[in-house]
């Protein structure tokens, strides 16, 4: 009953102290991104959050502007990613910019990753149900199912909706942290 609360209220305090550490970094990191390459330093796309509500997601831009839309996720390697692009993917700073999203209350710390609306349009009733919740930066998918062919995320996403709780969250942001810290970090 008061997960819910206790939840938003940690997401606002942690966005806060995020976009206070995001304030820090944002002047290096869009000077290397601006010397990088051309385009925007931030990047917004729009994606399909809690109960289906559309919104755009913030991210640094990683990737060259000639590339158009991608319907799937680049890894580090993937030449369409800039030079800076790959640093801040292998420490997941890209994501930085979402700490507005879960300000705004668009989306949470932990829950399942926001979708783009072309994939959501396919989906069969029973997928739906990841949108029970909001988005989240990162989340039980990213830290537990990653080497599952990426049609798999869905159902890791739906244990989370069915298992969410304050010490599940606490597990998937521990583990987030020692991939970032490790080197690991998002691909």
């Amino acid at each position: 009953m008061f997960y819910p609360l206790f939840k938003r209220a940690i997401d606002f305090v942690v966005a806060i102290i995020g976009l206070v550490f995001c304030g820090v970094i944002y002047i290096p990191v869009a000077i290397a991104i601006k010397l990088d390459s051309n385009g925007p330093v931030i990047f917004g796309q729009e994606r399909v959050g809690q109960k289906r509500r559309v919104f755009t997601c913030y991210k640094f831009r990683t990737m060259y502007t000639t590339v158009s839309d991608n319907k799937y996720k680049p890894t580090i390697a993937d030449e369409r990613v800039t030079r800076v692009g790959r640093i801040l993917r292998r420490w997941s700073l890209d994501e930085l910019p979402q700490f507005w999203n879960i300000l705004r209350g668009e989306m949470s710390l932990v829950g399942p990753r926001p979708e783009l609306d072309e994939f959501v349009s396919n989906y069969e009733d029973w997928q739906y149900r990841r949108f029970e919740t909001k988005p989240g930066l990162t989340g039980w998918w990213q830290v537990n199912g990653r080497k599952q062919p990426m049609y798999d995320y869905i159902h890791e996403d739906i244990y989370y909706v069915d298992h969410q709780s304050m010490l599940l969250d606490i597990k998937i942001i521990l583990r987030t942290l020692a991939a970032i810290f490790s080197g690991r970090g998002a691909i």
